[in-house]
């Protein structure tokens, strides 16, 4: 699911317009720019789109404080900020992730709002979010759930992908489990993504 060194043109998915890098951004909708040595999360996998869409649908994010978990380019933390989120945790254990998550936020000018880590979940133990982006694996949702919960701070929104359809009821019902409660859910192709708050 890689994408590095592929060229893309521009396109949108719902009010943000992918851009690659030198391509000029005038004339479209919310940009994005991502350099043309991304890690995964180019915006074309089913799975990103359907969280940028999310994301738009969840309006104003201003104030908030938000985790992009395995945020591989970084463009769920960028599209946050586009947003209005006030700061973002972009947290990837690629190395390879990370560094391109730190070139796109540099080149969309988000570096003070969005810091970058290269590491395990455990690293920032303890801290709490408003909302947590996860598009990763359905095994790192299960495994990591309990913890995913326990850092979303209360009335706060989970968005999780990832997730093939085999697997959606096994991580719905881990979140469940958890205590959060499921507020939507888009099935596509081969993935699911659901968006489920933790309760006040």
């Amino acid at each position: 699911m890689s994408s590095y060194g592929r060229v893309f043109k521009p396109f949108d998915i719902g009010p943000f317009t992918i851009i690659p890098e030198g391509e000029p951004a005038t004339g479209c909708g919310i940009p994005i720019i991502l350099g043309k040595k991304g890690a995964f999360g180019s915006g074309e996998h089913e799975t990103t789109a359907a969280c940028l869409e999310f994301l738009a649908g969840m309006g104003n994010l201003a104030g908030s404080k938000a985790l992009d978990l395995g945020s591989g380019t970084g463009i769920l933390a960028i599209a946050a900020v586009r947003l209005g989120a006030a700061s973002v945790l972009a947290i990837d254990i690629d190395w390879k992730a990370a560094v391109s998550g730190v070139e796109n936020i540099r080149l969309n000018d988000a570096e003070p709002r969005i810091a970058t880590l290269c590491g395990e979940l455990s690293c920032i133990s303890g801290t709490t979010f408003d909302l947590i982006l996860a598009n990763i694996y359905a095994e790192i949702h299960l495994l990591l759930a309990p913890e995913m919960a326990a850092m979303t701070r209360p009335g706060g929104m989970l968005l999780l992908s990832g997730i093939p359809i085999q697997d959606k009821f096994d991580v719905q019902q881990r979140f469940l489990n958890q205590g959060c409660e499921l507020v939507d859910s888009r099935i596509g192709e081969d993935f699911v993504t659901y968006l489920m708050r933790k309760p006040s």
